[in-house]
């Protein structure tokens, strides 16, 4: 059953080498434990810390910076450029007109083609069937 990802969740991006950490800006007014619930516009760069450093070649920085050093990886600071909204799992369930973001819905980055899921949503009390 999934759960309602609120402030404070972490995620993860499948390039990324640390965790980032979910803020949510769309909506204040549902809660689950005493926290605001994340819709699918929580997305971008002020909804989601950074991942720490970027090692998808896909990302321009992160090709020329390997280019350089004669191809070996050289990893550079994530810059988070979500490709959309989160793909919502339960997209019959509305907070403010938008579909809820629960902690089975994916998101990706243009800047490298990373795939950000979550790790933990935040709050353990309410689930969505």
């Amino acid at each position: 059953m999934a759960q309602f990802v609120v402030t404070g969740a972490s995620a993860v991006c499948s390039f990324g080498t640390a965790p980032g950490t979910v803020n949510v800006t769309s909506q204040v007014v549902c809660m689950a434990d005493g926290k605001p619930i994340a819709t699918i516009q929580d997305c971008q760069s002020v909804n989601i810390t950074p991942f720490g450093m970027c090692t998808s070649l896909a990302n321009p920085t992160v090709a020329a910076a390997t280019a350089a050093a004669l191809g070996v990886l050289t990893p550079q600071p994530c810059m988070l450029v979500p490709a959309g909204t989160w793909i919502p799992t339960k997209p019959t369930v509305l907070i403010g007109g938008q579909p809820c973001l629960t902690n089975d819905c994916t998101l990706t980055c243009s800047n490298g083609m990373g795939a950000i899921s979550i790790t933990s949503p935040g709050q353990v009390k309410a689930s969505v069937p």
